[in-house]
């Protein structure tokens, strides 16, 4: 009973942009429904219809008819105030607004340059001067100059390695003398799309062969590059290792003597098994999986990806790990466009990037909507007690989106828990989400198939609890009145046990307290069909 009564009530929802000039069909208790609303409802519903009779025009307005009658029932009950139902409710219009708070546009491009960035691999080295994550705008501004006077050397002729080592505070640019770790001069090798920060790979794949970048700003702190080369991606490969960790002549006697074991066809797997010392890898025959270039050290890498066939194995050659012999499982080359297009656009929407659509749509509206700060309102940004501020005297507009204005205390609520930045960023976000939310506010008057849509799971959420309220639970409950259904109708059951038809009599019972629910309802209500405009619906869908 439940899955039917919901099978229509999440189809059966009034549309709020019906036109004036349509033919009114029905109205209920001076509520009109127009000839458009009710074939948007009755079409909707027809692929769930599988036999002619229910296809019936006039037996579906009757239906019709019942459920708004119940829907009004529910809202004369202030079922849509129950903390519950507002909770749903939120929790859904949160669901369904999310794809109207993405710029598609904007992805498709995001798609775009990360398909060419995978394509592509960037050879870079950097500089970087670390920001703390609260550093106010002097900090800020004291980093800013700092990076700014390194690239200036730069530029006017020092080694970029020379200056990583001694300014960088990116500590493997230094190395560490007490450990005999070598600094890498900042240099990080080839990379290509979703290896760094997004902000460092826009300014790497921006800045020319040979050129020194403007400073930019990650979450790190300042940066400047300096791009080496651009290459064509290698793609990824499986390929097995054999360690021997031993960088002796012992342990390259050792790496020989597996080798030559390996020409002398033994099993490759065999060996690692019995041979490697890498505990993560032997006991699955050396197996590393599948990786880029940049993930291995240059000279594991070098030889992984210069072995041609797979089943191909390297020479003996040393890392700073030990002595490996590698072999060559399996080429995955870069694929089509078409074929990464779905797998890139999902990389794109859990990462840091996704946030820059964000950014396009907030930027969007702001050029679109009407937005005054009130100065004199944002004066409460300067004081120190701003969150024990007393609610009086918060009470002017401190934004107005339109015709919204939105209080101090708003802006005070906003900021109570967050701490762990300075004030002015706050407001700023705090803007940002106040002009999102009037977005969503307004969905309703500006996207129909969002308003159909919120409209339909509302109506349909009310229904379900009115009837849990009047029908289900009571027919569960009411177990004088359910026997006293049972014996009414007893020759139905074959005078079988309660107990053994409970199921089937229940349904019954709920059908009949429905039926006589309804019934009351419409006693108690106005209801006007137009005879004409239900024959001329009757007559179109006939053809």
């Amino acid at each position: 009973m439940k899955k039917i009564v919901l099978l229509f009530v999440l189809s059966a929802s009034m549309s709020v942009f019906s036109q004036k000039k349509d033919k009114v069909l029905v109205t209920i208790n001076g509520e009109k429904t127009t000839v458009a609303e009710f074939k948007r409802v009755y079409e909707k519903n027809l692929d769930a219809i599988d036999n002619d009779e229910a296809k019936d025009v006039a037996k579906n307005l009757e239906l019709y008819i019942n459920y708004k009658l119940k829907v009004n029932e529910a809202y004369n009950l202030k079922l849509d105030t129950l903390p519950s139902y507002k909770r749903e409710m939120e929790t859904y219009k949160n669901q369904l607004s999310a794809p109207y708070l993405q710029d598609t546009t904007f992805i498709d491009q995001l798609v775009k340059d990360a398909y060419y960035r995978t394509k592509k691999e960037v050879k870079a080295k950097h500089i970087l001067v670390r920001i703390p994550r609260d550093a106010s705008p002097k900090d800020t501004l004291i980093a800013y100059n700092k990076i700014i006077k390194i690239r200036n050397r730069i530029v006017n002729g020092e080694d970029f390695e020379k200056v990583a080592i001694e300014t960088s505070e990116d500590r493997s640019a230094k190395g560490d003398p007490e450990s005999g770790r070598k600094g890498n001069g900042g240099n990080l090798g080839y990379f290509s799309a979703f290896s760094m920060v997004y902000p460092f790979e826009v300014a790497a794949y921006k800045t020319e062969v040979g050129k020194t970048s403007m400073p930019f700003r990650t979450r790190f702190g300042y940066h400047i590059l300096k791009v080496d080369d651009f290459r064509d991606s290698r793609g990824e490969i499986e390929a097995a290792h054999i360690l021997v960790r031993d960088t002796t002549n012992k342990g390259k006697h050792k790496i020989d003597s597996i080798y030559t074991k390996l020409l002398n066809k033994e099993k490759f797997e065999d060996l690692a098994k019995k041979y490697s010392e890498d505990p993560g890898s032997k006991n699955n025959g050396g197996n590393l999986g599948k990786f880029k270039a940049n993930r291995m050290v240059k000279p594991f890498s070098n030889a992984a990806f210069g072995l041609k066939n797979e089943g191909d194995f390297s020479k003996p050659f040393k890392t700073r790990f030990g002595w490996h012999i590698v072999k060559l499982l399996k080429k995955h080359p870069i694929k089509s466009f078409e074929e990464m297009k779905s797998e890139l656009k999902n990389k794109i929407k859990k990462s840091s990037r996704m946030q820059l659509s964000d950014k396009a749509v907030i930027n969007k509206l702001k050029r679109k909507y009407t937005i005054v700060e009130n100065e004199e309102a944002k004066k409460i940004l300067n004081r120190k007690n701003i969150r024990s501020i007393p609610v009086d005297s918060l009470q002017s507009s401190i934004i107005t989106i339109n015709n919204k204005k939105i209080t101090q205390e708003t802006f005070v609520k906003y900021i109570r828990n967050r701490r762990h930045k300075p004030v002015f960023v706050l407001f700023e976000e705090f803007k940002n989400n106040q002009i999102i939310e009037y977005y969503k506010e307004n969905l309703i008057y500006t996207e129909p198939e969002y308003a159909y849509t919120l409209k339909e799971y509302e109506d349909g959420l009310l229904l379900f609890e009115l009837m849990q309220q009047k029908i289900w639970n009571k027919s569960s409950k009411d177990t004088i009145g359910l026997q006293k259904f049972y014996q009414k109708n007893l020759n139905k059951y074959n005078s079988k046990e309660l107990k053994l038809v409970k199921g089937e009599v229940m349904n019954d019972y709920q059908n009949y307290l429905e039926k006589n629910w309804i019934a009351d309802l419409r006693k108690k209500s106005k209801i006007k069909i137009s005879k004409r405009q239900l024959k001329k619906l009757i007559k179109f869908y006939k053809k």
